[in-house]
């Protein structure tokens, strides 16, 4: 195992200062705490930094509106070199640091891991077939348009140098964009992903309320911004060959592949 890396944690925010003080307590629960709790505060008017700063979190404030400015801010901030990222009305479990820490310790070739997610308030009897629907149709639709399975913005962490290779490529400044997805498609194909089922998240039903036609809206946008380039063909073949050189091929070809050169 590699030695264990440090861990920043991300939450951008805005308006959401009683779910995040929970976030927050969770956090402070972690059998294994993270060294850096960064909230990035994007506008709030309802106390959500005093919130954050109360717990003892790092705040910073990020003028321009939208999560995917917000998240990028954040992952730009984290000091650590690992980066993880949760939303305000999340709950994690006590392992969850603890799992991600151990993940990227034994796998030095891993730069980005997500799992599952439950949901943590609505009707008892609908909560777990109402997440492995909510999540199931996310992956399914996704992970094809990709190549590869895509993260989860409630539940996901990357490496610090994976993001800094990417962080003038995604689309901080579209609001329409779903930041995670975005995340997916510049740090794919040519990187390793791992979809962790022991990697569990609490999330609000609340995102299964309202504003599903913009979901839709937005869900598609994420994907055919990024065409012709990204094509998914296009990808599935950089990805077929990027997984080849895995165990073959020499170093240099495979950092070319991850630029998008032949190899």
């Amino acid at each position: 195992m590699d030695p264990a890396p440090t861990i920043s944690v991300v939450i951008p925010v805005k308006d959401d200062a009683v779910l995040l003080r929970r976030c927050l307590a969770a956090l402070a629960d972690q059998r294994d705490r993270p060294d850096e709790v960064l909230v990035v505060d994007n506008g709030s008017t309802d106390g959500s930094a005093d919130v954050a700063h109360d717990a003892g979190a790092r705040v910073v404030a990020e003028l321009r509106p939208g999560i995917p400015a917000a998240s990028a801010r954040g992952y730009d901030e984290a000091i650590g070199e690992v980066i993880a990222r949760l939303d305000a009305d999340c709950v994690p479990p006590p392992d969850w640091i603890e799992r991600i820490r151990d993940a990227f310790a034994r796998d030095a070739a891993l730069d980005a891991i997500t799992g599952p997610a439950r949901f943590i308030d609505g009707p008892r009897a609908l909560r777990s077939v109402l997440s492995a629907l909510y999540l199931g149709s996310y992956v399914a639709t996704v992970a094809p348009a990709l190549g590869h399975v895509p993260l989860f913005g409630s539940n996901l962490a990357l490496r610090r140098d994976a993001w800094r290779a990417v962080r003038d490529e995604v689309h901080r400044h579209d609001q329409l964009m779903h930041d995670d997805m975005d995340l997916s498609v510049h740090l794919g194909p040519c990187r390793r992903f791992r979809y962790d089922l022991g990697l569990r998240m609490g999330i609000s039903m609340r995102a299964l309320t309202g504003g599903g036609a913009l979901r839709v809206r937005r869900g598609v946008h994420s994907v055919v911004s990024h065409w012709p380039e990204e094509f998914p063909v296009r990808r599935w073949r950089r990805r077929a060959a990027w997984m080849a050189t895995q165990t073959s091929g020499p170093r240099d070809a495979r950092d070319r592949l991850r630029r998008g050169h032949p190899a």
